[in-house]
């Protein structure tokens, strides 16, 4: 189960690369049979290959050391859920509603995750790679050393997380949200950031000299300032 901390203070934190998941010597097929989600179930080196599990609902579920591939994970509804070691690949997470949740050493990686609500949980040590995560919402989560790279985040909601130790690389966040979220130390690197809310809360961030234009007139906004053609002279 995650638990809230509150590792956000004065100064950048020092980001380091995700610690990559550590893979079982072998996996066994799961089979929805036999492996569908059920309240306090534990599935621990499992490969989930083209199964269909979407708008399953449980409470308490623990992964371990699996790899997802290929399957349908769509509506699917957790409390309480554990991810650690797991490998998760071309799978559709949309809509995919978990709270109280935590993510340890995992990579996801060419997901769709339109929707996702993954809120009041924990990421630490993951890779996020080329997902469409638009319209997702992580609302009083707390990342540790993770990497979001070439996803799409369009409209996001960070509001209240702490993104201390977090990276942005090659992301378009158009719309995303901020709001009351802790910010010492995220770093964003090419970057789209046209239009983000909480633009205020954004102290402590790193950002490279080609995203500040587009940042500049948001917050400009926020703070009302007016930006005026200069007169022919």
């Amino acid at each position: 189960m995650a638990t809230r901390s509150s590792r956000g203070g004065s100064g950048a934190a020092r980001w380091r690369a995700p610690v990559k998941p550590r893979p079982p010597v072998a996996l066994d097929l799961a089979t929805r049979e036999d492996h569908g989600l059920a309240d306090e179930a534990s599935f621990r080196r499992l490969g989930f290959y083209d199964l269909d599990l979407a708008g399953q609902v449980a409470d308490g579920v623990e992964f371990a050391q699996c790899r997802f591939r290929g399957s349908d994970l769509s509506g699917v509804q957790l409390d309480g859920a554990s991810l650690a070691d797991c490998l998760v690949e071309r799978t559709n997470l949309a809509n995919l509603r978990a709270e109280k949740s935590s993510m340890i050493r995992v990579r996801l990686a060419t997901l769709r995750m339109t929707g996702v609500h993954w809120i009041n949980g924990a990421l630490r040590d993951v890779t996020v790679s080329q997902c469409r995560l638009d319209l997702s919402s992580f609302r009083f989560t707390d990342f540790a050393n993770v990497l979001f790279d070439g996803c799409n985040l369009t409209r996001a909601d960070f509001q209240n997380a702490d993104l201390t130790g977090v990276r942005f690389t090659n992301c378009d966040l158009t719309g995303a949200q901020f709001s009351q979220a802790t910010m010492a130390g995220t770093r964003f690197a090419n970057c789209g950031l046209a239009g983000v809310g909480g633009v205020t809360s954004m102290a402590g961030a790193i950002i490279a000299p080609q995203d500040l234009a587009a940042l500049s007139y948001t917050l400009a906004g926020a703070l009302g300032i007016q930006i005026e053609a200069a007169e022919p002279g």
